[in-house]
Parts: C-alpha cells; sequence; structure tokens
C-alpha cells in the first residue's frame, strides 16, 4: 500500500537536508561524541568501544533526523552539537594531555 501523498514532502531540498543531516550529520555527532570521550578517558579503551556504539548511535541519529519535519533545523541541532562536542574535546586535551 503507497503512503499517504499528504504525509510525503514534495520540496527537494527538503528531502535533500533530511538525507544529507541523517548520514554527514549524524555521522559527525557520533564521531566527535566518541572523540570528546577519549579526550578525558583511557583512549585506548574508548576507541575499541567505539567501533561498535559509534554505529549505533549513528543509526540512533539518523533516524531522528527522519523524525522531525524540518530537515534544516537538523542540520543545526547537528552542527550545534559538534560544536559543544568539539569545545569538549578541546578541553579535555588542554586539561589531560597524557590520557
Amino acid at each position: 500500500m503507497p503512503a499517504n501523498p499528504k504525509y510525503l514532502n514534495p520540496s527537494f531540498w527538503s528531502r535533500f537536508s533530511k538525507i544529507t543531516a541523517a548520514i554527514i550529520g549524524g555521522f559527525m555527532v557520533s564521531i566527535f561524541f566518541h572523540l570528546a570521550i577519549a579526550s578525558w578517558f583511557n583512549h585506548v579503551d574508548v576507541i575499541i568501544t567505539s567501533t561498535y556504539t559509534s554505529f549505533i548511535l549513528w543509526a540512533a541519529l539518523m533516524i531522528f533526523a527522519f523524525l522531525a519535519k524540518n530537515g534544516w533545523r537538523i542540520w543545526a541541532i547537528y552542527l550545534l552539537a559538534s560544536a559543544i562536542l568539539a569545545i569538549i574535546m578541546f578541553y579535555g586535551k588542554s586539561l589531560n594531555p597524557i590520557v
């Protein structure tokens, strides 16, 4: 049974923003999340664990991107989350240089 047309989004740019936010934005957030954790804890353990958990987090962020109504808003959320995680990673590297 085909989808109801009233639920489909006819705009190309809205679909494009959701798809790119799901694939690229979700990947950025999941990688920055694990790098931020690795800068504060033992990076070897986090990198080994991230091989599994980064895929799970990426899949969850992809689902979240497609559930949203506006793809550009998801891009803004993912870029803001990436920036915050990058700042956390920077301070983790500055305050814990040996770890």
